[in-house]
């Protein structure tokens, strides 16, 4: 036996997680590992964090990103791949805006008072403030990413690729200005895509209006939800197979108070069973109009300004704010007689996904991305549509893969102008001298191109956050420059995110990498759900749900945050964090602490220990070896197939269970005794082994455990410094062992049915018990492990009887039956007969009892027909539990005679 020296000191008694992380994360920065090299015989694995936005703190959704991202790329750097992992952060121009201006606020200022320049130092005076507090807290969740390439989507670099893209584009004719209806929020005032506004179901009124009819003749009754827009009515619109209507189609209406008439049209867009079958069509102001309004040539008449309030065209309700002009136009049309009615009803509204507002849709002038059509093969949607469709890009899960190509079937011209400040600013210039004129340019130009006039003036608005984040696989890695980084690293290896950025995100860096590179910005997409609470509710702030990572961690640590959020999970799915699911992981990383701490503290008595396995390994030794074999399989395997939670489960399982609880339990009778091959070698082996395979989802404990692990073996100049740039282990095919799996697992049905027996009847944890085992052809194994049993089940005598032996049977006995063998277990002198019978029929009559109330309320048909379903189904679940605990209590009373 090799002794190590200097002797190390003893580990720890208890794991404190806050003495760990900081130091093993400083150790790990200092060290390097997460800067790879480029080596151009490899292939490298990448991936580029999905940036989040300066403005704010990581919040849960955050913590399950990286949890997730760090796993794989822990996983693959210790698989010896130059491993990648970019971190970023995102400009967020609404949201930043959003924060600077509730300061000007207090100050009694706005940004127009303030002015562009100032308002826009304001800004980065913010920004230098807080933008690096989402790294620092990145960092404390124990990510592994390359900061030495770290990127923000206003650098030089990303802000070089974002204008080329445009110019590039423009030229193409693939960016174009034109008027189109828009979703517009009054409040951040600048319009929205629509993946940015949320849909939200809301209890308003629907309003019954009379419009008369030029002739005279009589009215028409329109229903609406937004009586205010009646000012920008240029029709009425009713089903051509509407019968109702037959013969008003072509007549006009007179709209109240503005003395203007419009026509009656038919269109098959409108639906004949709501409100009165006829609607009025605001093109302007609604998409489905805006589209009955091209159809047939209507005017499109706006009636709102950007602030919200009512325009020039509102006639006598001009400079009302929207919604006082909604309640006097109402109050208006109720004393004309021409309010038929008015009922409560609920419909969808859309809202600002950042600041909650009512969104407006309006007419505007902005700037569109042509996307063209899903099946045209050379449009910028219909190369992203291919990329999926033909499998060059998988998606995780893939039943997404079909949302990801029906919305691409359906999508429309991406809006991309936003009237913000802070942002990329349009690269475009109008002219002074020549309104038609303009130039686009990457270098802000000197004076117009086309007339080389110098009174030019640059475009105010900025670009949507997403077109920027678009680029960000291939901006971030030097485009569009032919960095090697770009040469090397792109393609990326995996986009990993929410489900619910699939269109905001996933499928504009589809489209912007093949148009910008020709080739798909990454291999695979893989998809994670929300996070929700313990009674499956969507966070928010509104409902106080919310949890703060960074609390979480200083209670219970990073890795067992990390290994809640991401056990137990699967790909596109949500999932629930619990307070109780906090706790078992953190009981989790102690019970690797406790487990590690008695295996090294057995080698330090012992003078250390030697790597090489014992040529005569005993049962429990084969036993262990062959499930750690089979387990880096399983888990190698799941997380392969991204089934991070399921590799999780199978590693938990093996270390808590298998390795714990009976392989060292059985270890220490060995200790003990001193029978035998010493367990120490093959306890190191499965304990350095194991913490290898949990590395990437538990990095803290792992590392630490690892570090006193080899410190106590033999030197080895090979060995790397840190367990992050060690070998992720792989399954040794000459470990499997059937035979040793089969027996170790008759041997612990034995124990765990003489624990359960020991259970059930009460004896107390000292005292030893009365075994006979009918072991039938198992004779010979039970008897070389008849030190293991009697410990573990704390059995004395235990009486072996088998192979054609016949095995005594007492009269008031407990008998377990597994397969062949049988456990008895003798009651005389265990426990008191006749006190025990009474104990048992006396909580069998009161179970009776129950069963009897809950077998009449279900025959009562009053009940199951009038409760809830689930109600019904609750009970009927615990008559069948009654049921079955009452069967078991008649057994064990027909066990005692």
């Amino acid at each position: 036996m090799t002794q190590t020296t200097p002797r190390p000191s003893p580990i720890p008694k208890v794991y404190e997680p806050r003495d760990v992380e900081e130091r093993l994360y400083r150790f790990w920065m200092d060290r390097g590992y997460f800067t790879p090299t480029i080596d151009w015989s490899k292939k490298p694995f990448v991936i580029i964090m999905p940036p989040p936005n300066v403005t704010g703190d990581l919040h849960i959704g955050h913590a399950l990103t990286a949890a997730v991202e760090d796993a794989l790329t822990r996983w693959h750097r210790m698989q010896g791949e130059p491993t990648l992992w970019l971190p970023g952060t995102d400009h967020a121009s609404i949201a930043i805006q959003l924060v600077v201006e509730k300061q000007l606020a207090e100050e009694g200022l706005d940004r127009f008072q303030l002015g562009r320049e100032k308002f826009l130092e304001r800004v980065w005076e913010w920004v230098r403030a807080f933008g690096n507090r989402i790294n620092e807290q990145h960092q404390r969740l124990g990510v592994s990413c390359d900061w030495s390439r770290e990127r923000f989507t206003l650098d030089d670099g990303p802000v070089r690729a974002v204008l080329t893209t445009f110019v590039n584009l423009y030229r193409k004719g693939l960016i174009y200005r034109g008027e189109r209806l828009t979703n517009w929020c009054i409040r951040c005032h600048t319009a929205l895509s629509d993946l940015e506004v949320e849909h939200d179901q809301v209890r308003g009124n629907l309003w019954r209006l009379r419009y008369p009819l030029e002739d005279g003749s009589g009215a028409v009754t329109v229903a609406t939800t937004r009586p205010e827009t009646y000012l920008g009515d240029t029709a009425v619109a009713v089903h051509p197979d509407d019968a109702r209507f037959t013969g008003l189609v072509g007549k006009r209406v007179v709209l109240p108070f503005l003395d203007r008439t419009i026509p009656i049209v038919a269109d098959e867009a409108v639906d004949m069973a709501f409100g009165t079958g006829s609607v009025k069509v605001t093109p302007a102001h609604d998409p489905t109009d805006f589209e009955i309004g091209m159809r047939h040539g209507l005017d499109f008449v706006n009636i709102m300004n950007l602030d919200g309030s009512i325009n020039e065209n509102g006639g006598p309700f001009q400079g009302m704010d929207r919604e006082v002009a909604r309640k006097a136009i109402v109050e208006r049309f109720e004393s004309e007689g021409l309010l038929e009615g008015v009922e409560p009803h609920d419909h969808s509204v859309g809202h600002c996904q950042r600041c909650k507002t009512v969104v407006e849709p309006l007419v505007s002038k902005q700037w569109f991305v042509k996307v063209g059509a899903h099946d045209d093969p050379d449009s910028i949607a219909g190369r992203a549509y291919r990329a999926v469709a033909d499998g060059r890009i998988a998606i995780v899960p893939q039943r997404f893969a079909k949302v990801y190509l029906n919305w691409l079937e359906n999508i429309r011209d991406w809006c991309i102008s936003r009237q913000l400040w802070f942002g990329h600013r349009i690269p475009v210039w109008y002219c002074g001298a020549d309104a038609e004129h303009l130039t686009v340019a990457v270098d802000d130009p000197q004076a117009c191109e086309q007339c080389g006039s110098t009174d030019i003036e640059q475009d105010p608005d900025v670009l949507d956050t997403w077109f920027s984040s678009g680029l960000w696989p291939h901006s971030t890695l030097g485009w569009p420059d032919a960095t090697d980084d770009l040469r090397y690293f792109y393609p990326t290896s995996v986009m990993e995110t929410g489900y619910d950025i699939l269109f905001f995100w996933v499928a504009r860096m589809i489209m912007m990498g093949l148009e910008n590179t020709g080739d798909i910005p990454f291999h695979t997409v893989y998809l994670h759900g929300m996070i929700r609470d313990d009674s499956g509710e969507k966070m928010s702030k509104v409902k106080g749900n919310v949890v703060n990572p960074l609390e979480i961690i200083d209670q219970y640590g990073t890795d067992a945050l990390r290994f809640a959020l991401t056990t137990g999970t699967s790909p596109g799915n949500d999932s629930r964090l619990s307070t109780t699911k906090l706790e078992s992981s953190r009981n989790f990383a102690n019970k690797i602490w406790n487990a590690a701490r008695f295996v090294l503290t057995a080698v330090d008595q012992a003078g250390g220990v030697d790597e090489a396995l014992p040529s005569e390994p005993a049962l429990e030794d084969r036993w262990i070896l062959s499930r750690l074999s089979r387990t880096t399989g399983k888990a190698t395997r799941s997380l392969r197939e991204f089934q991070l939670g399921e590799a999780q489960r199978e590693l938990y399982e093996f270390l808590w269970s298998e390795y714990a609880d009976w392989y060292i339990e059985l270890a220490k009778v060995r200790l003990r005794s001193g029978d035998g091959p010493s367990p120490l070698p093959v306890l190191v082996r499965v304990l350095e082994q194991t913490m290898r395979l949990l590395h990437p989802f538990m990095p803290f404990v792992t590392e630490e455990v690892w570090q006193n692990v080899v410190k106590r073996l033999p030197h080895d100049p090979n060995r790397p410094e840190s367990i992050m740039v060690a070998r992720y282990p792989v399954p040794d095919p000459s470990h499997y062992d059937d035979e040793a799996e089969r027996d170790m697992t008759l041997l612990i049905d034995v124990i765990t049915a003489i624990r359960n027996a020991r259970a059930e009847l009460r004896v107390e944890a000292g005292k030893r018990v009365d075994v006979v085992i009918d072991a039938a052809a198992h004779k010979d194994l039970f008897v070389s492990n008849l030190n293991g049993i009697a410990a573990l089940a704390r059995a004395e005598p235990v009486l072996i009887y088998g192979n054609g032996e016949a095995a005594p049977t007492p009269d008031n006995a407990r008998i377990a039956i597994l397969g062949a063998v049988r456990v008895i277990l003798p009651l005389a002198g265990l426990v008191d007969v006749d006190a025990e019978r009474v104990r048992l029929e006396k909580e069998a009559a009161g179970l009776r009892e129950a069963l009897a109330r809950l077998e009449a309320r279900l025959a009562n048909a009053a009940f199951t027909t009038k409760a809830p379903a689930a109600v019904v189904d609750k009970e009927r679940a615990r008559l069948v539990e009654y049921q079955e605990k009452l069967a078991a209590l008649q057994a064990r009373v027909a066990e005692l005679g």
